[in-house]
């Protein structure tokens, strides 16, 4: 089976790279081959490589920039997995997508379920949800895992920046009253290709029983402010962490206040997805 992995230099793409590699034959490709802003581009990669599996965790995730870029973030986020949804469905072949936390307005302080009305409070939330939305009107096999506060070694993310910022400075002051679940970027990618060789296993009757929108976030839940000090102090670095609130750190993008995520669903149907500390200590170990 030929696998499309896009974005595949990104901190869940390059995991996936490895992760994938039992599943079949995997046709990496970053953002230098198929830019996902260049919707000619995306559709001639996919005609060229003619894949049985698109799996896309490519995307525009500067959420505070999107303000500022509302259609180039919808143009990659929404109308780009539109046009490989599309192009899935005249190859007969399946896709796998990455969503956000951030379709939810988090107004609730309840951990939400798929079924769970959407509204997302940013640009970023909206076109990733448009994204989903574009994906299931295809009406091919596929399975969108909704993920949240993305972590890992490489790109851009909270715990390198933390790491860094930890470094240089003898205090940090950081957001204590939202409320997420940190997920590893290989948490992600590992369930992704366990999910993925069940799928391999059970053939197109799989894809009809199991086709949809899935929470794959680590367990239990913390702030930025608890997941800053759990950096810290598994880094061993000496930085005093203040706690902060949202009015106290302005941004243009608005984030939810309790974006945990349910993912009995997943877990039930396929595996178990560790707690957050836990896989912090093995990304940092």
């Amino acid at each position: 089976m030929k696998v499309l992995l896009t974005g595949s230099t990104g901190q869940v793409g390059y995991e996936l790279a490895r992760s994938l590699q039992g599943i079949g034959e995997v046709v990496a490709v970053d953002r230098n081959v198929m830019d996902l802003s260049d919707l000619d581009q995306v559709r001639d990669v996919i005609r060229r490589e003619k894949p049985k599996l698109i799996v896309n965790p490519a995307a525009y995730t500067a959420v505070d920039k999107a303000e500022s870029e509302p259609e180039l973030a919808h143009r990659i986020n929404a109308e780009a997995p539109g046009l490989m949804a599309q192009e899935a469905k005249l190859l007969g072949a399946a896709m796998v997508h990455y969503s956000t936390d951030y379709v939810f307005d988090g107004s609730q302080p309840s951990a939400r379920v798929e079924d769970d009305p959407t509204g997302p409070l940013n640009v970023y939330g909206a076109s990733k949800l448009a994204g989903e939305q574009a994906i299931a009107a295809a009406g091919i096999p596929h399975l969108i895992f909704r993920t949240s506060w993305v972590y890992g070694m490489r790109g851009k993310n909270f715990l390198l920046t933390m790491l860094r910022l930890a470094k240089e400075r003898d205090e940090l002051r950081v957001v204590a009253d939202q409320h997420g679940a940190p997920t590893w970027s290989r948490t992600i990618a590992d369930t992704t290709a366990l999910v993925l060789s069940q799928a391999h296993a059970g053939g197109r009757e799989w894809w009809v029983q199991n086709s949809g929108v899935y929470h794959l976030s680590a367990q239990g839940q913390t702030t930025w402010f608890d997941f800053t000090r759990a950096i810290v102090e598994a880094a061993g670095l000496e930085c005093r962490v203040l706690p902060i609130t949202s009015a106290e750190y302005p941004v243009p993008a608005r984030r939810p206040q309790y974006s945990v995520m349910s993912s009995e669903r997943l877990m039930a149907r396929f595996c178990h997805l560790p707690d957050w500390k836990e896989a912090l200590r093995l990304c940092l170990g």
